[in-house]
């Protein structure tokens, strides 16, 4: 069991009960100085120097009160070396030592998953809260948070244009705050099962956002999550619209990335037919799964490593113009059209399955044929399954499928002036065998050559 030994709907609901009341009385300014929101892309002060924290349980005094908190460092850190820091806070009842150790499941769900994911190229810490919980009295908590990182980029090599924050129910309600009053801190936030529980001063500035929430949530309703969620499609100027979610009985999930958004703001909403969890399980109907095999893991850790080390000017306006998709690309969502063929990128049988075969097929508009662009280079279709290279081949002739988002370069593709489409892992083409124009041809890669079964078109 994920989450330990505790009763994890009474804890939960009673906080969103209490919380829910108190929260927009409790917050305030505080009259502590916070971190600026003009983050310098420079090394830390860290960088260069011989730590003094270890990883383990930290102590830090902080508006006038003793905190702690669990840091992990890479096993082999290297203080010449910036590296990313996440933050992942603990549900209502929970504690850090349960984020950090990742529960019964261990090392796999540590960090919701994300530190085995990591493969020591990540600063991770589990700050932990009053009465187990992130009420944020007077923006206590939110001083916490900036007094760990002043602390922790004191000490440690970080990458300041790669923060993030993550947290399941209280613990996501508290991530919400901080992309509310940190926007230009946290490069990007997920919100796990959250609701406005830790209050949001500000709210008004755009910041990289991906809610997760369960279509059965008896303790925060997954209207909830839809607020929380639009109030960023609003800030990042992302195209409205109402997100295709799974049905109630289905025991699956569907992840969308919102099209419209500002260069570098993206907005993911990944909904499940499961309830209060941040661990649901495709094809399983508890809510208390192994961690180590929840869906949530590689979404969330695509979602924030897609960032490369440079931030957004935090000064630039929102739009929701088709222009904010990458330089030189086509618009970032629809059909695309082989230049050949005539017929459409398409998934066999409207499959999805994992391994379903990429094909050619008359242009339908249908789902199986709409196929978005994201900022981390995936070719994505039904919003949660990725264009991949079979097996992370190189080869001509490997076959091009559908699997589940991972992040990895064998899912990564860039479109070329030429009209060529480039698998990045393999810096091969999307290619029609033998040019072939019937329906049904399976695709594949190929060296690229020019050729017109190499050239594909937005419809």
């Amino acid at each position: 069991m994920t989450l330990r030994n505790r009763s994890l709907f009474t804890a939960v609901a009673t906080a969103a009960l209490l919380v829910l009341a108190t929260a927009q009385t409790a917050l305030g300014q505080s009259a502590t100085k916070p971190l600026t929101n003009q983050r310098a892309l420079a090394a830390t002060a860290g960088c260069g120097k011989t730590p003094t924290l270890r990883s383990g349980t930290q102590s830090i005094t902080t508006s006038g009160k003793n905190r702690s908190y669990i840091l992990r460092i890479p096993d082999n850190y290297n203080n010449n070396n910036p590296y990313r820091l996440i933050f992942g806070f603990h549900w209502n009842g929970g504690t850090a030592n349960d984020v950090d150790s990742g529960g019964t499941s261990g090392y796999p769900w540590s960090y919701y998953g994300l530190r085995a994911l990591s493969n020591n190229t990540t600063i991770f810490v589990a700050p932990q809260g009053f009465n187990n919980g992130w009420a944020n009295s007077g923006g206590e908590d939110t001083v916490f948070v900036d007094d760990m990182i002043r602390r922790i980029e004191s000490d440690l090599c970080v990458d300041t244009s790669q923060l993030f924050a993550m947290g399941f129910s209280y613990g996501g309600g508290m991530s919400y705050s901080l992309a509310c009053n940190r926007a230009n801190v946290f490069r990007a936030v997920a919100v796990y099962s959250g609701g406005q529980l830790s209050g949001c001063s500000g709210g008004n500035d755009p910041i990289a956002y991906i809610g997760l929430h369960g279509l059965r949530d008896p303790v925060l309703n997954i209207s909830t999550g839809r607020s929380l969620r639009d109030r960023f499609v609003r800030n990042n100027g992302c195209t409205a619209q109402n997100p295709p979610e799974p049905a109630q009985g289905s025991l699956t999930h569907i992840v969308t990335y919102y099209s419209g958004c500002r260069a570098g703001y993206p907005v993911a909403w990944a909904a499940f037919d499961a309830g209060h969890t941040p661990n649901p399980v495709d094809g399983k109907s508890g809510d208390l799964e192994p961690g180590e095999n929840s869906w949530t893991r590689p979404v969330v850790w695509s979602f924030f490593t897609q960032f490369s080390g440079s931030n957004p000017s935090p000064s630039a306006t929102p739009t929701s113009s088709p222009s904010s998709a990458p330089t030189g690309n086509p618009p970032a969502a629809g059909a695309i059209r082989g230049v050949g063929s005539g017929r459409c990128l398409d998934v066999s049988g409207a499959s999805q399955s994992n391994g379903a075969q990429a094909q050619i097929w008359d242009c339908n508009g249908q789902n199986n044929q709409q196929w978005t662009l994201t900022s981390a280079s995936e070719l994505r279709v039904y919003g949660n399954k990725c264009l991949d290279v079979n097996g992370g081949s190189t080869a001509n002739g490997a076959t091009v499928i559908i699997w589940d988002c991972n992040g990895q370069n064998n899912q990564k593709w860039r479109f070329n002036s030429d009209g060529s489409i480039t698998a990045v892992g393999a810096n091969k083409c999307l290619d029609v065998p033998g040019s072939a124009t019937a329906n049904g041809t399976k695709l594949a890669i190929w060296d690229c050559n020019g050729g017109s079964n190499q050239r594909w078109t937005r419809v």
